[in-house]
Parts: C-alpha cells; sequence; structure tokens
C-alpha cells in the first residue's frame, strides 16, 4: 500500500482508475518502474476493459515501448496520428510455421482476429479481407480493412512476406486515395495505411517520408524471443529510433534558420 501511494499520488488518477480496475490490476502496474509506461498500461486496460491476465499480457509484451518505436516514424506535419501503432508487432499467436505466404499470415489473422485486435489498437472493428478495389476496370484487392472508432477512419492493412520494398508505398497511398473517394463516410478522417513486414528498413522509411501520405510501416515476429532477448532487441530499436528523432530535429531546425 506504501509503494501504491508513491507510484499513484494523484487521488482524482487514482479514483477515476479505481472505478474500472481491481486492486489486482494495480498489483500487476506496481512493478512497471517507467511512470508513463505505467500510465500508458492503468489506461489501456481501463478504455479496453482488460482483465487481469489481458493486462498482465501486454506489460510482458512491452506494448508501450512498441509504440514509442512507433511514433519515431512520425514526424511532425504527419498524417498519422501518434499512439496509433505498435512496432513491431507481435504475432507468434498466429502458430505460423517457417515458409509461410502472405495467404497464410491473412488466414491466421482472420481466425484469430480478437488477439490481433488486442495486438493492434483500441477499438479497432473489422470491415473486410480482401477488399475489392476497382481502377481502370482493373480489380485490386487490399488485404485487410478496419475502422477505428477512436480516430473515426479507415486502417488499411497489407501484409508482406519479406523486407519493405519502395514499390509498396506507391500501392498503398492508391488504395488510401480510393478509399477517401469511395468508401469514406461523412465525418470520417482520411484513411490512414499500415504496412506489416517480416523486416522494415527503418532508415528506408525515414528517407521515404511516407508518414506525410498516412503511412507507417512496421515489423511482424511471427515468433516471441525470450525476455531478456525481448528487452535487448526493443531497447536497441528505441535506442535507434531516438538517434534517429535527434537527427531529424537537427536537420529540421538548421532547415529553418536557414529559411530564416
Amino acid at each position: 500500500m506504501i509503494q501504491f501511494a508513491k507510484l499513484f499520488p494523484d487521488p482524482e488518477i487514482v479514483s477515476t482508475l479505481s472505478t474500472q480496475l481491481g486492486w489486482s490490476h494495480f498489483l500487476e502496474l506496481l512493478p512497471v518502474t517507467s511512470e508513463d509506461a505505467r500510465m500508458f498500461y492503468a489506461r489501456q486496460a481501463a478504455e479496453q476493459r482488460l482483465g487481469v491476465r489481458a493486462l498482465r499480457g501486454i506489460i510482458q509484451r512491452k506494448a508501450y515501448e512498441r509504440r514509442e518505436i512507433a511514433n519515431s516514424q512520425v514526424a511532425p506535419g504527419s498524417a498519422v496520428p501518434l499512439d496509433t501503432f505498435r512496432d513491431p508487432y507481435l504475432l507468434d499467436f498466429l502458430g505460423l510455421e517457417d515458409g509461410f505466404h502472405e495467404s497464410d499470415l491473412e488466414s491466421a489473422i482472420i481466425h484469430d482476429m480478437q488477439a490481433f485486435l488486442l495486438e493492434a489498437g483500441n477499438s479497432w472493428a473489422f470491415v473486410a479481407r480482401q477488399k475489392r478495389i476497382i481502377i481502370d476496370g482493373d480489380d485490386l484487392y487490399l488485404d485487410l480493412l478496419f475502422y477505428s472508432r477512436p480516430l473515426r477512419r479507415l486502417i488499411a492493412v497489407e501484409l508482406k512476406v519479406g523486407k519493405l520494398k519502395a514499390a509498396y508505398e506507391g500501392q498503398m497511398k492508391l488504395y488510401l486515395k480510393w478509399l477517401d473517394r469511395y468508401e469514406r463516410q461523412p465525418g470520417e478522417e482520411a484513411p490512414i495505411g499500415l504496412i506489416l513486414c517480416t523486416e522494415a528498413s527503418r532508415e528506408r522509411i525515414e528517407l521515404l517520408e511516407m508518414h506525410k501520405d498516412g503511412i507507417v510501416v512496421a515489423e511482424y515476429w511471427s515468433s516471441l524471443p525470450p525476455k531478456q532477448e525481448l528487452e535487448e532487441r526493443l531497447q536497441l530499436i528505441l535506442r535507434q529510433a531516438k538517434e534517429r528523432l535527434a537527427r531529424r530535429e537537427i536537420a529540421t531546425t538548421e532547415h529553418e534558420e536557414d529559411e530564416a
């Protein structure tokens, strides 16, 4: 109780959370050392009405750290809202074997949709699989289409096996333009896209600046490494992401000074 009082000193926050979370939830939150991470998990548990086991799961899977990695792609002026995606996505629950194809990944996600939605984002609703898009008489198919209630916008998802290719950017742009013209409803925001790859080249992502067009790229891991290795790999990715952000801020400042 003393530890709880130290880590949750704001009576108003405690009062709000206590109406949605039980004491067992708080026991899971106490070992989280970062205040920002602790409040992130508390809000996730409250907003998504997570049970204690589900809360423990997102803490163990480092959801907060993976959100920070994803946010490193979102520069000022981005069409992608902060805190929307995670990177990497941990899809170990799908039980995919070595040598799987994109269609296998898609089928596995559909089969375990509830688990995928918990991993993917807050209040996502499934809309369509292999969404048919007709352009100039040609049939194109978007892998997965979701709707985010908090964001009030469609989310297009493309699944890729292998490294990110520059051509994927043009494909997703086309899908988003079509969805914006033909599927966007009054009161909704512009659609955004998520490209999931086996291996995302983060330097290439930065150079392409896809965030300006509402596109995010994230890796997915089909198998979960041991806890220590997971922490080390995520720390490395996060450190590199922070370095890229710092370089970006320096470049932006120098550009503004040159213009002045």
